[in-house]
Protein backbone atom coordinates (compact mmCIF):
# COMPACT_ATOMS: atom_id res chain seq x y z
CA UNK A 1 0.00 0.00 0.00
CA UNK A 2 0.89 3.58 -0.60
CA UNK A 3 2.16 5.67 2.20
CA UNK A 4 3.90 9.13 3.25
CA UNK A 5 6.60 8.09 5.32
CA UNK A 6 9.21 10.66 6.82
CA UNK A 7 12.48 9.30 6.28
CA UNK A 8 14.67 11.92 8.21
CA UNK A 9 14.50 15.73 8.86
CA UNK A 10 13.74 17.27 6.00
CA UNK A 11 13.32 14.03 3.89
CA UNK A 12 10.12 12.58 3.14
CA UNK A 13 7.95 10.77 0.33
CA UNK A 14 5.58 8.18 -0.88
CA UNK A 15 6.72 4.73 -0.89
CA UNK A 16 5.07 1.53 -0.62
CA UNK A 17 4.92 -0.66 2.69
CA UNK A 18 3.87 -3.56 3.88
CA UNK A 19 0.83 -3.38 6.74
CA UNK A 20 0.31 -6.58 9.21
CA UNK A 21 -3.24 -7.31 10.53
CA UNK A 22 -4.63 -5.64 13.53
CA UNK A 23 -4.06 -7.57 16.98
CA UNK A 24 -6.37 -7.97 19.80
CA UNK A 25 -7.91 -4.35 20.55
CA UNK A 26 -6.48 -2.84 17.39
CA UNK A 27 -8.33 -2.17 13.87
CA UNK A 28 -7.96 -2.16 10.37
CA UNK A 29 -9.34 0.99 8.61
CA UNK A 30 -9.40 1.87 4.80
CA UNK A 31 -8.66 5.53 4.87
CA UNK A 32 -10.83 7.68 2.39
CA UNK A 33 -9.54 11.02 3.81
CA UNK A 34 -6.64 12.64 5.31
CA UNK A 35 -5.64 15.74 6.43
CA UNK A 36 -3.01 17.71 5.93
CA UNK A 37 -2.10 19.18 9.19
CA UNK A 38 1.01 21.88 10.97
CA UNK A 39 1.65 19.07 13.05
CA UNK A 40 2.45 16.78 9.92
CA UNK A 41 5.14 19.46 8.51
CA UNK A 42 6.14 19.99 12.23
CA UNK A 43 8.01 15.98 12.52
CA UNK A 44 8.84 16.29 8.71
CA UNK A 45 11.12 19.45 9.53
CA UNK A 46 11.92 18.69 13.23
CA UNK A 47 10.04 21.03 15.03
CA UNK A 48 8.06 17.81 16.71
CA UNK A 49 10.83 15.22 17.65
CA UNK A 50 9.54 12.28 16.50
CA UNK A 51 10.76 8.58 15.77
CA UNK A 52 11.54 8.64 12.47
CA UNK A 53 11.30 6.94 9.55
CA UNK A 54 7.58 7.31 9.97
CA UNK A 55 4.63 6.82 8.45
CA UNK A 56 3.16 10.85 8.49
CA UNK A 57 -1.26 11.47 9.54
CA UNK A 58 -3.02 12.02 12.07
CA UNK A 59 -6.39 13.72 11.00
CA UNK A 60 -8.54 11.36 9.05
CA UNK A 61 -11.14 9.46 8.64
CA UNK A 62 -12.15 6.04 6.69
CA UNK A 63 -14.30 2.44 7.30
CA UNK A 64 -13.51 -0.41 9.58
CA UNK A 65 -12.54 -3.57 7.17
CA UNK A 66 -11.43 -5.72 9.63
CA UNK A 67 -11.68 -5.93 13.62
CA UNK A 68 -9.16 -7.82 16.16
CA UNK A 69 -10.00 -10.05 18.65
CA UNK A 70 -11.60 -8.48 21.97
CA UNK A 71 -12.69 -4.95 19.61
CA UNK A 72 -16.55 -4.44 20.83
CA UNK A 73 -16.90 -0.71 20.06
CA UNK A 74 -16.85 -0.75 16.67
CA UNK A 75 -17.51 -3.45 13.43
CA UNK A 76 -16.26 -3.85 9.99
CA UNK A 77 -18.60 -1.16 7.76
CA UNK A 78 -18.25 1.12 10.43
CA UNK A 79 -17.64 4.91 9.04
CA UNK A 80 -14.74 6.23 11.88
CA UNK A 81 -12.97 9.40 12.41
CA UNK A 82 -9.45 8.60 13.89
CA UNK A 83 -8.61 10.16 17.05
CA UNK A 84 -4.67 10.48 18.14
CA UNK A 85 -5.21 10.61 21.66
CA UNK A 86 -6.82 7.22 23.01
CA UNK A 87 -9.30 7.08 25.38
CA UNK A 88 -8.55 4.56 27.52
CA UNK A 89 -11.03 4.68 30.33
CA UNK A 90 -8.94 3.50 33.12
CA UNK A 91 -5.64 6.21 33.69
CA UNK A 92 -5.73 8.55 36.13
CA UNK A 93 -6.55 11.39 33.69
CA UNK A 94 -9.26 9.77 31.91
CA UNK A 95 -10.53 8.80 35.10
CA UNK A 96 -10.99 12.40 35.83
CA UNK A 97 -12.91 13.47 32.71
CA UNK A 98 -9.74 14.23 31.30
CA UNK A 99 -8.81 11.93 28.22
CA UNK A 100 -7.19 14.35 25.71
CA UNK A 101 -4.58 13.89 28.54
CA UNK A 102 -5.04 10.19 28.54
CA UNK A 103 -1.42 8.73 29.89
CA UNK A 104 -1.49 5.56 27.45
CA UNK A 105 -0.90 8.83 24.57
CA UNK A 106 2.91 8.10 24.44
CA UNK A 107 5.67 9.31 21.58
CA UNK A 108 7.34 6.56 20.94
CA UNK A 109 5.98 5.89 17.63
CA UNK A 110 4.53 2.62 18.21
CA UNK A 111 0.63 1.43 19.48
CA UNK A 112 -0.48 0.73 22.74
CA UNK A 113 1.91 -2.01 22.96
CA UNK A 114 4.82 -0.05 21.80
CA UNK A 115 5.40 -1.70 18.29
CA UNK A 116 3.67 -0.82 14.94
CA UNK A 117 1.65 -2.62 12.22
CA UNK A 118 4.07 -0.96 9.20
CA UNK A 119 7.12 -2.40 7.69
CA UNK A 120 9.16 -0.63 5.21
CA UNK A 121 11.84 -2.88 3.22
CA UNK A 122 10.92 -5.95 5.91
CA UNK A 123 11.80 -3.50 8.78
CA UNK A 124 9.10 -2.04 11.33
CA UNK A 125 8.85 1.88 11.19
CA UNK A 126 7.39 4.24 13.49
CA UNK A 127 3.74 5.65 13.13
CA UNK A 128 2.61 9.17 13.88
CA UNK A 129 0.43 9.50 17.34
CA UNK A 130 -0.90 5.75 17.33
CA UNK A 131 -2.17 6.29 13.92
CA UNK A 132 0.24 6.95 10.38
CA UNK A 133 -3.08 7.62 9.08
CA UNK A 134 -1.72 9.19 5.79
CA UNK A 135 -1.90 5.46 3.98
CA UNK A 136 -4.16 3.77 2.17
CA UNK A 137 -5.11 1.52 5.03
CA UNK A 138 -3.71 2.17 8.68
CA UNK A 139 -3.72 -0.56 12.15
CA UNK A 140 -4.95 1.39 15.00
CA UNK A 141 -5.94 0.77 18.21
CA UNK A 142 -10.34 0.33 18.74
CA UNK A 143 -9.52 3.70 21.77
CA UNK A 144 -8.54 5.61 18.84
CA UNK A 145 -11.96 4.97 16.53
CA UNK A 146 -15.27 6.39 17.08
CA UNK A 147 -18.33 5.23 14.67
CA UNK A 148 -20.45 8.33 13.55
CA UNK A 149 -23.18 8.50 10.74
CA UNK A 150 -22.57 7.57 7.35
CA UNK A 151 -24.40 10.51 5.67
CA UNK A 152 -21.33 12.52 6.66
CA UNK A 153 -18.48 13.68 3.93
CA UNK A 154 -15.17 11.91 4.67
CA UNK A 155 -13.63 15.20 4.05
CA UNK A 156 -15.60 17.16 6.61
CA UNK A 157 -15.81 14.34 9.34
CA UNK A 158 -11.37 13.59 8.85
CA UNK A 159 -10.90 18.15 9.52
CA UNK A 160 -13.04 16.69 12.99
CA UNK A 161 -10.17 14.13 13.77
CA UNK A 162 -7.89 16.94 14.73
CA UNK A 163 -8.23 20.71 13.63
CA UNK A 164 -11.60 21.11 13.67
CA UNK A 165 -12.01 19.80 17.52
CA UNK A 166 -8.48 21.59 18.47
CA UNK A 167 -9.83 25.38 17.58
CA UNK A 168 -13.34 24.76 18.27
CA UNK A 169 -12.53 22.74 21.38
CA UNK A 170 -10.16 25.88 22.37
CA UNK A 171 -12.98 28.42 22.35
CA UNK A 172 -15.49 26.52 23.68
CA UNK A 173 -14.38 23.82 26.09
CA UNK A 174 -10.83 25.17 26.94
CA UNK A 175 -11.62 28.71 27.71
CA UNK A 176 -15.39 28.15 28.19
CA UNK A 177 -16.04 32.00 25.91
CA UNK A 178 -18.92 33.56 27.60
CA UNK A 179 -21.38 35.03 25.25
CA UNK A 180 -20.76 38.62 24.75
CA UNK A 181 -17.35 38.60 25.20
CA UNK A 182 -14.26 39.92 23.34
CA UNK A 183 -11.89 37.47 21.07
CA UNK A 184 -8.57 38.01 19.62
CA UNK A 185 -7.27 35.19 17.69
CA UNK A 186 -2.96 35.18 16.54
CA UNK A 187 -2.42 32.56 13.74
CA UNK A 188 -5.57 31.93 11.56
CA UNK A 189 -4.30 28.93 9.60
CA UNK A 190 -6.97 25.75 10.01
CA UNK A 191 -6.88 25.56 13.61
CA UNK A 192 -6.84 29.28 14.29
CA UNK A 193 -9.94 29.57 11.55
CA UNK A 194 -11.99 27.04 13.76
CA UNK A 195 -10.86 28.82 16.59
CA UNK A 196 -12.85 31.89 15.44
CA UNK A 197 -15.77 29.52 14.87
CA UNK A 198 -15.26 28.08 18.32
CA UNK A 199 -15.96 31.45 19.37
CA UNK A 200 -19.00 32.36 17.27
CA UNK A 201 -20.68 29.60 18.45
CA UNK A 202 -20.17 29.89 21.87
CA UNK A 203 -21.56 33.92 21.46
CA UNK A 204 -18.62 36.08 21.38
CA UNK A 205 -19.45 39.57 20.40
CA UNK A 206 -16.16 40.77 18.23
CA UNK A 207 -13.83 38.41 16.91
CA UNK A 208 -10.54 39.78 16.41
CA UNK A 209 -8.12 37.83 13.79
CA UNK A 210 -4.53 38.32 13.36
CA UNK A 211 -2.61 37.30 10.62
CA UNK A 212 0.28 38.05 8.15
CA UNK A 213 -1.84 36.72 5.15
CA UNK A 214 -3.71 38.64 3.38
CA UNK A 215 -6.01 35.58 2.52
CA UNK A 216 -6.82 34.13 5.65
CA UNK A 217 -7.68 37.60 6.57
CA UNK A 218 -10.55 37.09 4.20
CA UNK A 219 -11.34 33.76 5.41
CA UNK A 220 -11.41 34.64 9.00
CA UNK A 221 -14.26 37.24 8.08
CA UNK A 222 -16.00 34.55 6.46
CA UNK A 223 -15.90 32.22 9.35
CA UNK A 224 -17.01 34.78 12.21
CA UNK A 225 -14.16 37.38 12.27
CA UNK A 226 -15.40 41.23 13.25
CA UNK A 227 -11.83 42.69 13.07
CA UNK A 228 -8.87 41.82 11.11
CA UNK A 229 -5.13 42.72 12.10
CA UNK A 230 -1.81 42.04 10.23
CA UNK A 231 0.39 42.30 12.73
CA UNK A 232 2.87 44.11 10.71
CA UNK A 233 1.77 47.23 12.64
CA UNK A 234 1.86 46.85 16.48
CA UNK A 235 -1.00 43.88 16.98
CA UNK A 236 -1.09 44.18 20.53
CA UNK A 237 -2.50 48.05 20.06
CA UNK A 238 -4.37 47.69 17.46
CA UNK A 239 -6.45 44.86 19.62
CA UNK A 240 -5.98 47.45 22.71
CA UNK A 241 -7.88 50.26 20.29
CA UNK A 242 -10.37 48.08 19.01
CA UNK A 243 -11.50 46.98 23.13
CA UNK A 244 -11.17 50.52 24.05
CA UNK A 245 -8.12 50.38 25.87
CA UNK A 246 -8.71 46.93 27.45
CA UNK A 247 -7.55 44.27 26.15
CA UNK A 248 -9.33 41.07 24.59
CA UNK A 249 -10.77 38.50 27.43
CA UNK A 250 -9.52 35.80 25.73
CA UNK A 251 -6.46 35.81 23.47
CA UNK A 252 -5.42 32.56 21.18
CA UNK A 253 -1.99 31.57 20.26
CA UNK A 254 -1.97 29.69 17.35
CA UNK A 255 1.39 29.44 15.73
CA UNK A 256 3.36 27.91 18.23
CA UNK A 257 6.09 30.97 18.68
CA UNK A 258 7.11 32.80 21.98
CA UNK A 259 7.27 35.96 20.90
CA UNK A 260 3.33 35.97 19.67
CA UNK A 261 2.63 33.98 23.11
CA UNK A 262 3.95 37.73 24.99
CA UNK A 263 2.01 39.42 22.22
CA UNK A 264 -1.40 37.41 23.07
CA UNK A 265 -0.54 37.95 26.94
CA UNK A 266 -0.13 41.47 26.69
CA UNK A 267 -3.24 41.81 24.41
CA UNK A 268 -5.38 39.82 27.05
CA UNK A 269 -7.32 42.01 29.60
CA UNK A 270 -6.76 42.77 33.60
CA UNK A 271 -8.72 39.37 34.50
CA UNK A 272 -8.90 37.36 31.41
CA UNK A 273 -7.16 34.70 29.88
CA UNK A 274 -4.49 33.32 27.04
CA UNK A 275 -4.91 30.34 26.05
CA UNK A 276 -1.71 28.57 24.20
CA UNK A 277 -3.01 26.07 21.27
CA UNK A 278 0.13 26.27 18.42
CA UNK A 279 2.60 23.82 19.26
CA UNK A 280 6.10 25.65 19.08
CA UNK A 281 10.16 23.96 19.09
CA UNK A 282 11.29 22.15 21.90
CA UNK A 283 14.19 25.08 22.04
CA UNK A 284 11.64 28.09 22.07
CA UNK A 285 10.52 30.11 25.12
CA UNK A 286 8.90 33.08 26.18
CA UNK A 287 8.83 35.76 29.08
CA UNK A 288 6.21 37.19 31.36
CA UNK A 289 7.14 39.87 34.03
CA UNK A 290 6.65 38.01 37.04
CA UNK A 291 5.09 40.93 38.93
CA UNK A 292 2.74 41.59 36.40
CA UNK A 293 0.63 38.21 36.46
CA UNK A 294 -0.42 38.39 39.80
CA UNK A 295 -1.31 42.22 40.24
CA UNK A 296 -3.37 41.62 36.47
CA UNK A 297 -4.63 38.12 37.42
CA UNK A 298 -4.58 37.15 33.91
CA UNK A 299 -4.71 33.50 33.23
CA UNK A 300 -2.28 31.49 31.07
CA UNK A 301 -4.01 28.36 29.82
CA UNK A 302 -2.47 25.27 28.25
CA UNK A 303 -4.39 23.66 24.92
CA UNK A 304 -4.19 19.99 24.23
CA UNK A 305 -6.57 18.71 21.69
CA UNK A 306 -9.28 21.49 22.32
CA UNK A 307 -9.90 19.48 26.08
CA UNK A 308 -11.62 16.65 23.98
CA UNK A 309 -13.37 13.45 25.14
CA UNK A 310 -13.18 12.69 21.50
CA UNK A 311 -16.31 9.99 21.31
CA UNK A 312 -18.34 12.46 22.76
CA UNK A 313 -17.18 15.40 20.95
CA UNK A 314 -16.56 14.35 17.25
CA UNK A 315 -20.14 13.22 17.03
CA UNK A 316 -20.96 16.57 18.58
CA UNK A 317 -19.30 18.97 15.61
CA UNK A 318 -20.50 16.65 13.30
CA UNK A 319 -23.67 17.56 14.51
CA UNK A 320 -23.31 21.08 14.29
CA UNK A 321 -21.90 20.83 10.83
CA UNK A 322 -25.27 18.99 10.00
CA UNK A 323 -26.92 21.76 11.82
CA UNK A 324 -25.03 24.24 9.64
CA UNK A 325 -23.59 25.67 12.60
CA UNK A 326 -19.98 24.65 11.91
CA UNK A 327 -18.88 25.07 8.11
CA UNK A 328 -16.37 22.67 7.68
CA UNK A 329 -16.79 22.37 4.00
CA UNK A 330 -15.24 25.75 3.49
CA UNK A 331 -12.39 24.84 5.26
CA UNK A 332 -11.06 21.97 2.33
CA UNK A 333 -9.47 24.35 0.11
CA UNK A 334 -8.28 21.60 -2.55
CA UNK A 335 -8.09 18.38 -2.31
CA UNK A 336 -4.88 16.17 -3.33
CA UNK A 337 -4.34 12.67 -4.05
CA UNK A 338 -1.50 10.34 -1.99
CA UNK A 339 0.90 11.11 -4.67
CA UNK A 340 0.39 14.15 -4.77
CA UNK A 341 1.94 14.57 -0.69
CA UNK A 342 4.70 16.76 -1.58
CA UNK A 343 2.77 19.17 -3.38
CA UNK A 344 -0.07 19.45 -0.47
CA UNK A 345 3.05 20.29 1.99
CA UNK A 346 4.29 22.70 -0.19
CA UNK A 347 0.81 24.52 -0.54
CA UNK A 348 0.93 23.96 3.54
CA UNK A 349 4.49 25.79 4.01
CA UNK A 350 3.15 28.70 1.28
CA UNK A 351 -0.07 29.76 3.25
CA UNK A 352 -2.48 28.48 0.44
CA UNK A 353 -4.79 26.32 2.04
CA UNK A 354 -7.08 26.40 5.11
CA UNK A 355 -7.02 22.81 4.90
CA UNK A 356 -5.59 20.94 2.19
CA UNK A 357 -7.34 16.64 2.19
CA UNK A 358 -5.94 13.74 0.95
CA UNK A 359 -8.81 11.66 -0.52
CA UNK A 360 -8.43 8.04 -1.73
Amino acid sequence: MKAVVAHDIDDFSVVNVDLDAPKVGEVLVKMKATGICHSDLSIINGTIRWKLPSVLGHEGAGVIEQVGEGVSNVKEGDHVVLSFVPNCGDCYNCQRAEPHLCQMSKPHGGLLDGTSRVKMDGQEIAVMSMLGNMAEYCVVPEACVVSVDKEHDFKAAALVGCGVTTGVGAAIKTAEVKPGSTVAVFGCGGVGLNVIQGARIAGAARIIAVDLSAERMELARSFGATDVINPKADSVKQVQDITGGIGADYCFEVVGSGKLVEACFKATRFGGTTVLVGVGRADDRFSINAMIVPFSSKTIKGCMYGSANFKVDFPMYLDLYRQKKLDLDSLVTRTYSIDEAPEAFADLESGKNARGVIVY
